[in-house]
């Protein structure tokens, strides 16, 4: 199911929303015990900061070893432009 959340479309089914978290003096956030077990976020992991417009999003960084079979069955074809050889 689809929603939105301060206008951005977010699928509530899979999401948790916290409503607030709190930032400390030392500019430090705590990931609410939910959104960590959910994500199967660890201690000392990297996240990613990533801001998009007015808000700020953290993606969990994988080992590369984890994405192996990832895109398995992705149709790779494309169209290609009259230009370009095969």
């Amino acid at each position: 199911m689809l929603d939105s959340y301060y206008g951005f479309p977010i699928d509530v089914q899979a999401t948790h929303i916290m409503d607030q978290v709190k930032i400390s003096p030392k500019f430090q956030v705590v990931i609410p015990k939910a959104v960590r077990e959910s994500l199967g976020l660890k201690a000392g992991q990297r996240l990613q900061v990533v801001q998009y417009r007015d808000r700020i999003e953290l993606v969990p960084m994988r080992d590369i070893r984890e994405m192996r079979g990832w895109l398995a069955g992705i149709d790779t074809r494309v169209e290609r432009e009259p230009d370009r050889p095969l």
